[in-house]
């Protein structure tokens, strides 16, 4: 059967749509990838593959040359075609005995893997208020996203994955992109003009042995031996079973005690309910906790009375935001629903319909689950009611009673995270398409086991370059943010164990490393600013994947310590126009160790393009860290692109 694909004729488009039947047995079938609207790789050979019957012959038309293949014992076939340039859009013919399929909108430029945990899912929904313009701005056909779904499977490397299509960056879309992915790939598109494809396989919370290939992971043995553990389904069933039930369980007895609700026809969140003995919040927080003693799980009522003076206050809809909230919520507006959440990472920006709020007294209750830990509200987040032009700020002045006492809810056993079963699922599909290179962003996962993260990267990476048949195969990957409370310690906390390994994965060769040291949030894993990420890995693919040898593509990278007399000078790489500092008059962050061990503060001036540090507290100097602890605020050296250092650790020479 010949495929037509000359779209101006109406005689082959009626004949195409009658050919375009849903996928039944014995109709060739193709991954998930291969659809309308994707990017091939440019400059690669085009493999095209499939599924049909055994020994069916499936034709193949694209760009003006046929390739007839016959499907193997398996049901499986490819073709391949020469490699082309940039460009698009085209189509494609694929026809077999009994049914034909036209692929339309292709284009071929460069595609990039996506891959990770929450801070690669982020999309552009979530950080749309920093970034209002980009959003409403977004419309670019030559950017497209491939949204991987989320799937596990330890027993067999998947050839395709469980869903998703491929969508352009337009007004319709560009809010389920990834962020981080959606930035990279308009600054590279805006400096070489070529269409981007993004493949998006992360998942939140991942940890990085969950993305390894099984032959790598053997490097591992407890990673490994957990992997085939959990080639048991009837483990796995046992144990969704059990979590099902304790989390049933737990909620239900939540609801049955809750005061909140003891009087059915006048719950808490009523506006005629008259709250007595309620304790009082003068300014939203994570719920108190009596020295010595654990937090108290369970359930918590805020009440705020807030007041407007418009008279015609509910006539539209309004915008309530209530932060991020430890761990779930439901908020109610003069007894109306208007938002709940069910866990607790989530920026609640909630939706008041029109006709809830009204002139006078307004009253907002929020019912807070909280399931093990300190629970409550996270400081310094938006909360506040936007009514029109008007903000009314709901930080301060509360009222609260706990409305039921539980025990901790009993842990979870996240299958999902388990070694090897993300890239079976999720990632082993995906690398029979030719690629140009990889976004990585994960490691919060792992920051307790920083220890192992550089072997573990090591592992990850040659496994990806293996499977895709690419030594040279660029690798970026995002070193982790600042994040929790700042500490007055000058050597504290495991993220900067983690962010150490991450430097030193920048041994392996085609690798590059975007730091965010400077674009983090104390009070959020989860920071907006996503474009300056992309950015930065943008900077990072000019260098390793596109070869640009002129520019400034990194901030400051150690390069050696040395004691010079009674002071240690610290030299630079990548200092560009030279070495500068972010804030301040003087470098900061930097502390020194000697044979005793322990790191003091040092002193530190700007000389040129190097670093001079003296600490009188040291008398031997063996050791240097710069911004060596979870968020080091302190940190201020860049060079005069305004790209920070990264942290690190050296010996002294």
């Amino acid at each position: 059967m010949k495929v037509c694909l000359n779209r101006s004729s109406v005689v082959c488009l009626i004949i195409l749509l009658v050919l375009k039947v849903q996928w039944s047995y014995g109709e060739v079938k193709l991954p998930h990838l291969i659809s309308d609207g994707m990017v091939l790789q440019r400059n690669n050979e085009i493999r095209i593959w499939g599924w049909a019957d055994a020994g069916e012959v499936v034709k193949v038309e694209f760009e003006g040359k046929s390739k007839a293949v016959t499907a193997n014992a398996e049901g499986k076939w490819e073709v391949t075609f020469p490699a082309m340039d940039a460009g698009g859009p085209y189509a494609m013919g694929i026809s077999g005995n009994d049914n034909a399929i036209l692929l339309e909108d292709i284009w071929l430029g460069d595609v990039w893997i996506c891959s990770g945990q929450s801070n690669m899912e982020q999309t552009m929904a979530r950080v749309e208020p920093m970034f209002p313009d980009e959003v409403k701005s977004a419309n670019n056909p030559k950017i497209r996203y491939f949204d991987v779904s989320d799937a596990y499977d330890f027993a067999t490397s998947q050839m395709d994955v469980k869903g998703g299509k491929w969508v352009p960056a337009d007004q319709e879309n560009i809010k389920q992109f990834s962020a981080v992915a959606y930035f990279f790939a308009q600054k590279v598109y805006r400096r070489y003009g070529i269409p981007i494809g993004l493949i998006n396989a992360s998942v939140g919370g991942s940890p990085i042995q969950s993305w390894i290939r099984e032959s790598e992971l053997k490097r591992f043995p407890e990673d490994y031996s957990e992997a085939i553990r959990f080639q048991n389904p009837d483990l796995i069933k046992e144990i969704e079973q059990r979590d099902r039930n304790n989390m049933r369980d737990w909620h239900r007895t939540v609801r049955s005690k809750d005061k909140g609700y003891a009087n059915p026809s006048m719950p808490w969140h009523e506006p005629k309910y008259q709250p007595e003995n309620w304790m009082v919040m003068d300014r939203l927080d994570l719920f108190p906790v009596e020295e010595g003693k654990r937090p108290e799980n369970g359930v918590y009522w805020f009440r705020k009375e807030f007041f407007l003076e418009q008279e015609n206050a509910g006539d539209s809809e309004a915008k309530l935001l209530l932060g991020t909230i430890v761990d779930s919520d439901s908020a109610y507006i003069n007894g109306k629903l208007v938002g709940t959440t069910a866990y607790q990472y989530p920026p609640r920006r909630y939706k008041v319909p029109k006709g809830v709020l009204k002139p006078g007294k307004n009253i907002l209750v929020v019912r807070v689950i909280n399931e093990r830990g300190r629970g409550g509200f996270v400081k310094d987040k938006p909360y506040q009611l936007e009514v029109g032009e008007e903000i009314i700020d709901l930080k301060n002045d509360w009222s609260y009673k706990q409305g039921a006492a539980m025990p901790p809810m009993p842990g979870q056993t996240f299958i999902r995270f388990k070694p090897l079963g993300l890239y079976n699922a999720m990632m082993a599909p995906l690398q029979q398409f030719s690629v140009k290179g990889v976004l990585w962003y994960q490691g919060e996962s792992n920051a307790g086991q920083a220890h192992l993260y550089q072997d573990q990267m090591v592992a990850l990476i040659e496994g990806w370059r293996s499977a895709w048949d690419n030594d040279d195969l660029p690798f970026l990957y995002v070193q982790l943010p600042n994040f929790m409370a700042p500490s007055e310690d000058p050597h504290s906390g495991n993220w900067p164990e983690l962010r150490e390994a991450q430097r030193k994965t920048l041994e392996i060769p085609h690798t590059g490393m975007a730091v965010t040291i400077d674009v983090g949030e104390a009070n959020d894993i989860h920071p907006l600013d996503k474009k300056t990420v992309g950015d930065r890995l943008a900077l990072q693919a000019f260098k390793v994947a596109y070869k640009e040898k002129n520019g400034q593509f990194s901030g400051p990278e150690i390069k050696k310590a040395e004691k010079i007399g009674d002071k240690v000078v610290l030299s630079f790489d990548h200092v560009g126009l030279g070495l500068d500092l972010s804030e301040g008059k003087i470098p900061q962050g930097f502390a020194i160790a000697g044979m005793e061990g322990g790191y003091k503060w040092a002193e530190a001036k700007l000389k040129g393009n190097k670093v001079i540090l003296e600490c009188k507290d040291v008398s031997n100097p063996v050791r240097v860290s710069y911004a060596w602890t979870n968020n080091p605020i302190q940190a201020n050296l860049i060079n005069k692109d305004g790209l920070p250092a990264g942290p690190f650790i050296v010996d002294v020479q």
